[in-house]
């Protein structure tokens, strides 16, 4: 069964991300952790509202280095965004099994993400590990190659107890 692929699920959060950042007065509450790793590099998104409070953590670190560095909010959020606007993305259903890597020539990234809207009635939230791909020719063909050795995303909706799709 070949893998699922998420360019209509990325393809809605990037707007959601960037209004969050843009517009965070829209939004009663959130929490949001992101972790993107490409091309050698770290950026990590964290952010939280929670009773009108917002706490908010923006770092990263370059290709090659050891040494974390605080980020601009605007830099953290443009290398989330360039990963989401990639042509294809593929996700994992579990978590790697042991001694498994992600291809360090794709980038990655984690998305645990819970929001309210203000004026909705309810919380969604979202927690996936999602690989990045110029577009779904190269997506499908990463997955052929890699076999069953990473646990890829073969039927949505993902609905797992650690990683799954909107809830």
């Amino acid at each position: 069964m070949p893998p699922a692929l998420y360019a209509n699920l990325t393809a809605a959060l990037r707007p959601l991300l960037t209004e969050l950042h843009q517009s965070p007065d829209l939004f009663q509450t959130w929490d949001a952790h992101l972790e993107l790793v490409a091309a050698g590099g770290l950026v990590v998104v964290k952010s939280k509202r929670a009773k009108g409070v917002v706490d908010s953590l923006f770092w990263g670190r370059a290709p090659g280095s050891t040494e974390n560095k605080q980020l601009p909010e605007a830099t953290a959020f443009a290398a989330i965004d360039r990963f989401l606007g990639l042509g294809a993305h593929l996700a994992l259903s579990d978590a790697l099994p042991e001694g498994a890597v992600l291809d360090a020539a794709y980038p990655h990234c984690a998305v645990k993400l819970s929001y309210r809207k203000k004026g909705h009635p309810k919380t969604r939230t979202l927690s996936m590990v999602f690989i990045g791909f110029n577009d779904a020719a190269e997506a499908l063909g990463h997955a052929q190659s890699v076999g069953g050795s990473l646990p890829l995303v073969n039927t949505r909706p993902l609905s797992g107890a650690k990683l799954y799709e909107w809830a």
